[in-house]
């Protein structure tokens, strides 16, 4: 009796743990340190949330007021770009509902940066020095970066040309490796490709490497510029170690009317699906209107990289309480 009630209140994570995660914390603050980059602090309560269809923003009532906790403090820190603070980071909480696995928890920590005058090219090279110096500090060793293009990812392992398939052709791939065919009739191709990648191509991905997927198709463009030399892709990353993803980056799109545009059809999708639209982020907008200055961006999951570096295998080993014990 006296255990499962110290189970219930008891947090997740030893001391040792606990030691770890400050040491972690203290490697970041010095690498960015090392190149000038200023640390900001942007709201947790925020008036607009993502309209991403893939994420499920926690909505707050304050008075008669709409607020959302933040997913990640994208919005805010470009406001700040736009402002001219120049290069900036931020360690923060943000919570994502209906979240919850090995590798999820709803509130999480989040390392999000942006840096002016970098392609997309020169931060994942900044991402790979971070995460090299995280694992080195917990007595682990460097790892190469392999780059490998999302087209190439799927041709490679599946067959697919993510770009060029056919819905008919990605439907049956899909249901080929699990997807039940009344799921895989109603996603859609990015539906389809999340899927695959999320079940297939991802977990195979940076097994004993840094693994850099690039290029992602147009239609998962979220804020990245398109490829000026192949508008069926975008300049946007994703990082992966020992099959987890680790980061996901861009290089800036600065187009207020373009992203606006974005913005109303992940509406339209969220509608189509019977999901709550979300307010558009006019603050957002206008920053962008106003001049955000030529930059890349990266989101890293903390805990996940924590997990990478001291060789966890699940999110609770590396928070001090979960949501089941919050």
């Amino acid at each position: 009796m006296i255990s499962s009630v110290i189970d219930r209140w008891y947090p997740s994570a030893t001391r040792e743990r606990l030691a770890q995660r400050a040491a972690l914390l203290a490697a970041v603050r010095e690498f960015f340190e090392m190149r000038s980059v200023l640390e900001v602090e942007t709201p947790i309560l925020v008036n607009a949330a993502v309209t991403d269809v893939n994420l499920r923003p926690v909505e707050l009532a304050l008075g008669n007021r709409r607020l959302f906790l933040q997913t990640s403090p994208e919005y805010a820190m470009k406001r700040l770009l736009a402002a001219g603070v120049g290069d900036v980071y931020q360690l923060c909480k943000v919570v994502r509902g209906d979240e919850r696995s090995r590798l999820h928890n709803p509130e999480f920590t989040m390392l999000e940066w942006y840096r002016v005058g970098l392609d997309m090219s020169g931060l994942i090279q900044e991402v790979v020095a971070l995460l090299d110096a995280l694992v080195t500090r917990m007595g682990g060793e460097p790892r190469p970066l392999r780059q490998v293009s999302y087209r190439e990812a799927f041709q490679v392992r599946l067959q697919v040309d993510p770009l060029d398939a056919s819905t008919e052709t990605l439907v049956e791939t899909a249901v080929a490796h699990g997807l039940p065919q009344s799921s895989a009739d109603g996603l859609g191709r990015d539906g389809l490709l999340d899927f695959l990648m999320a079940t297939v191509i991802g977990p195979a991905l940076g097994v004993s490497e840094w693994l850099a997927l690039t290029h992602y198709p147009a239609t998962q463009a979220a804020l990245a510029q398109l490829d000026p030399s192949d508008p069926r892709v975008v300049l946007r990353f994703e990082i992966y170690a020992g099959g987890i993803e680790l980061a996901n980056g861009f290089q800036e799109l600065a187009d207020a009317n373009e992203q606006r545009a974005r913005f109303m059809a992940d509406n339209a999708a969220r509608l189509a699906r019977g999901l709550p639209q979300m307010p558009i982020d006019e603050l957002l907008l206008a920053a962008l209107e106003a001049g955000l200055p030529a930059c890349s961006g990266v989101a890293l999951g903390f805990d996940r990289a924590i997990m990478i570096a001291g060789g966890a295998k699940r999110i609770d080993e590396v928070v001090s309480f979960t949501i089941e014990n919050a």
